[in-house]
């Protein structure tokens, strides 16, 4: 057996990538999507975005207690379209009411752009964002430290930047 183990390491070589195999492993085709930094419809949040409804409050239309969006126009909340698409309906009655959070994972989304937008670096969202999760999970949200990995604050655990 340490035979075996000997030749499998000496062989062992890691693997190289062309730009092309890095867009599938990180592309659409992984899943992986990339949240937009900027939105030409911003305008059209809630002036207040610190005072929102819990996460646990049900979809306002059919009462759905899970898979819930806030709209951040009027702060409306309604079912995604894998319930009974009462926020799609509700952005197609209000068309400027485009940017909502969903309460399954705190995402933001514009319905005009078709487009996840990345809250944490969009400063008009930043508060939504943050409330929310402290409303979540009852604890402020990890700060990111752009250009590496995540880095917590506060005592938590710290990641190094690489």
């Amino acid at each position: 057996m340490a035979n075996r183990a000997g030749a499998s390491s000496s062989s062992h070589q890691e693997p190289e990538f062309k730009d092309d195999d890095l867009d599938s492993i990180y592309g659409a085709e992984s899943g992986w999507v990339e949240a937009r930094t900027s939105c030409d419809h911003l305008a059209s949040l809630s002036s207040d975005l610190h005072h929102i409804p819990t996460p646990d409050t049900p979809c306002n239309r059919c009462q759905h207690p899970s898979e819930n969006w806030l709209c951040l126009s009027c702060k409306e909340v309604l079912c995604s379209r894998f319930v009974n698409k009462h926020m799609l309906q509700h952005y197609q009655q209000q068309m400027n009411h485009c940017i909502a959070l969903s309460y399954s994972d705190l995402s933001v989304w514009c319905f005009a752009c078709d487009s996840y937008l990345d809250a944490q670096v969009i400063a008009q969202l930043r508060p939504v964002h943050e409330t929310a999760y402290i409303l979540k999970f009852d604890e402020a949200p990890p700060v990111r430290a752009f250009g590496g990995l995540p880095k917590l604050i506060r005592g938590e655990r710290q990641h190094q930047e690489i």
